[in-house]
């Protein structure tokens, strides 16, 4: 995880003083890192049992009878036609192709409620509040009043259907009712192994959707243009991004992870960064790292001193079959 502190707005959650909780660091310090061994969190939630608090996480509402199609116009991804609590994922890209926002979400019937990265809520709400003109919608960050969880139990279709979204004021309850809790550390080993990143920490400044493995979870290649569409279309049809999301399986015999951002490395040439990291309870050491392109599927690797294996997640030649492999 990153180094930076929790940001101001960010709810210290209830659940810290449950049995046995310690808290994480850097952005996500306001939730568990675990209630006493992450193993056996990892393996309670493999098998369904359990949920995660991720209440650190920014949440943002979008009301009015244009949300759908005025959210639509201004995003990666197809949602005049989305059905009721059917989640998705979103992007906001620069006009350049490049990721600026990314959130997740679905919508009640009344309005759109999403999450996005702890801290990054009010910049979106920013951003999406200059864009209204006018259409008919109302943009507010939430996050005082809903808190956001991951339940295997509840998951459904998709890659984002596990995440929940709870009113904050009944998180309490939510947990006793859904529990036992599983700390951070176990849920950041499951999706890093399924290949779901996290925008700030997986990806970059320079990063577009090709290169992450969001074509098709967030970013719809059939629907109107929006905001560096062409970036995408492009880099899809010719079928190979500058990089590539990998999964790296990481020299077991160190005790420490990578730092967040550590070059990562072939020889003495740097061909990409290491993200996030986390220990697996089958795989062992585990991390998200974006690589250039023309790095072989099969080269060790080396990050800090520590050999690393590819697994690919996101095919060099994507373009070719529409989105990557997510588990």
């Amino acid at each position: 995880m990153t180094d930076d502190g929790p940001t101001p707005s960010t709810p210290t959650s209830p659940l810290l003083r449950l049995p046995g909780a310690v808290a994480a660091n850097g952005i996500d310090a306001a939730v568990a890192a675990h209630y006493g061994s992450f193993n056996v969190e990892q393996r309670r939630l493999v098998a369904g049992e359990g949920f995660v608090d991720l209440s650190h996480h920014d949440v943002i509402r979008v009301s009015g009878e244009d949300r759908l199609t005025w959210l639509h116009s201004l995003t990666t991804q197809h949602l005049t036609d989305l059905a009721p609590r059917e989640w998705t994922g979103v992007l906001v890209l620069s006009p350049q192709g490049h990721v600026e926002h990314a959130f997740y979400g679905y919508d009640d019937g009344e309005a759109f409620l999403a999450h996005t990265e702890p801290g990054q809520g009010a910049a979106l709400v920013t951003f999406l509040d200059r864009m209204r003109f006018w259409s008919k919608v109302e943009v507010a960050d939430v996050t005082a009043e809903w808190a956001l969880t991951w339940r295997p139990a509840s998951r459904g279709e998709g890659p984002y259907a596990a995440y929940e979204l709870v009113p904050r004021d009944q998180l309490e309850a939510y947990a006793a009712a859904a529990g036992p809790a599983a700390g951070l550390w176990a849920f950041e080993a499951l999706r890093i192994e399924r290949g779901e990143p996290r925008l700030g920490l997986d990806t970059d400044h320079r990063t577009i959707p090709n290169e992450a493995g969001w074509i098709g979870p967030a970013v719809h290649l059939d629907k109107g243009c929006y905001r560096g569409q062409e970036t995408v279309a492009r880099v899809h049809t010719l079928g190979r991004p500058p990089r590539r999301l990998t999964l790296l399986h990481l020299d077991g015999s160190q005790e420490t992870l990578p730092t967040p951002g550590a070059e990562l490395r072939l020889g003495e040439k740097v061909v990409g960064f290491v993200g996030s990291s986390a220990r697996h309870h089958e795989l062992g050491p585990i991390a998200l790292a974006m690589v250039k392109r023309n790095v072989a599927l099969d080269a060790t690797l080396e990050v800090e001193g520590m050999p690393a294996g590819q697994e690919v997640l996101v095919d060099p030649e994507v373009g070719l079959h529409v989105r990557p492999r997510l588990r």
